[in-house]
């Protein structure tokens, strides 16, 4: 009544089932393989990130030191637009007094 023995049906069915299992081996050696190489790219990026993060931190120094030269010259110059300021550097650098006023000098231990 069937087309197919059973001995044609048993060697069909190990047929199928060695190629299950060598599609099994074949799956298994590609995540194997996959999940490698996403280990290694993950390593190495995090590798980067941390040398990167450093940079940054080292700049971020950078920058807030240079900012807050920035700052004191910024306050220097809106000093300089004091002319008591002004006076008073004149005093101190170049000995330059105003009229009628008479300087006082201390001896200074060297």
């Amino acid at each position: 009544m069937n087309r197919f023995s059973a001995e044609e049906k048993a060697n069909h069915s190990k047929s199928s089932a060695a190629g299950a299992k060598r599609r099994r081996v074949i799956w298994t050696l590609f995540i194997a393989v996959f999940f490698g190489w996403a280990g290694y790219v993950f390593f190495a990026q995090s590798a980067l990130i941390a040398d990167k993060s450093s940079q940054l931190a080292k700049k971020q120094e950078t920058n807030e030191s240079v900012t807050a030269s920035l700052n004191q010259l910024k306050y220097e110059v809106s000093r300089l637009n004091d002319d008591e300021y002004i006076g008073q550097l004149a005093r101190k650098w170049y000995n330059i007094y105003p009229q009628g006023e008479t300087p006082i000098r201390t001896e200074q231990s060297e």
